[in-house]
């Protein structure tokens, strides 16, 4: 059963997206349709990540915490930890992650590229470096953005991800696949190709 049935109090908050996003102040919930990842995305996105128990999988650029947040309620037998930048929006995904009280998530301020990939089994990507493209929506105007900064850590991501073995997965939504290696495998896709599902061959 991924459902973790035991927590029922805060059920009311994964109703709806609505109903999730009230444990964010007003200015972050007028980025949500933009910027976080909706209810059922991460619901689906989690099943096909957390296949086995015991799981460590990462959100690159986690934002304010929700994939992570709801992964972690929808299948309670990984452990999911987001990597963000911008310190206030680690802040705030620690504070709902407080309200939810759920156990198997964690939260890393700083950049990706800080981190050793190999300490995790799968991950989520929902686009984080298309905001430095320019005519995008932002999230803020508190970092630099450049289109170098995306070719950069694309390439980066997909030197990592290169050097995961066989059978990682990695689900991405809105993605340009730039930072997915050829050794990467679409094995099944949902939302009009969206939210896309790979496992390394």
């Amino acid at each position: 059963m991924h459902v973790n049935e035991k927590k029922l109090p805060i059920n009311r908050f994964f109703s709806s997206d609505n109903r999730f996003n009230t444990l964010y102040p007003e200015p972050v919930r007028l980025l949500a349709a933009r910027h976080w990842t909706p209810l059922n995305v991460a619901r689906r996105a989690s099943f096909f990540l957390a296949a086995e128990n015991g799981m460590r999988i990462l959100d690159i650029g986690s934002g304010v915490g929700k994939f992570c947040l709801s992964a972690a309620y929808y299948s309670p037998n990984a452990h999911f930890y987001g990597v963000e930048q911008r310190k206030d929006l680690v802040t705030y995904a620690q504070a709902a992650g407080n309200t939810l009280g759920l156990q198997n998530v964690s939260f890393i301020h700083g950049n990706f590229t800080q981190l050793d990939l190999r300490n995790y089994d799968h991950f989520y990507f929902y686009n984080s470096f298309y905001e430095n493209l320019a005519g995008t929506d932002k999230i803020d105007e508190r970092i630099v953005y450049s289109g170098e900064l995306y070719n950069y850590y694309n390439r980066y991501l997909y030197k990592q991800l290169e050097q995961m073995p066989a059978g990682t997965r990695l689900a991405t939504f809105y993605s340009l696949e730039d930072e997915v290696p050829r050794d990467y495998h679409i094995v099944g896709s949902e939302m009009d190709n969206l939210l896309k599902f790979w496992v390394k061959i």
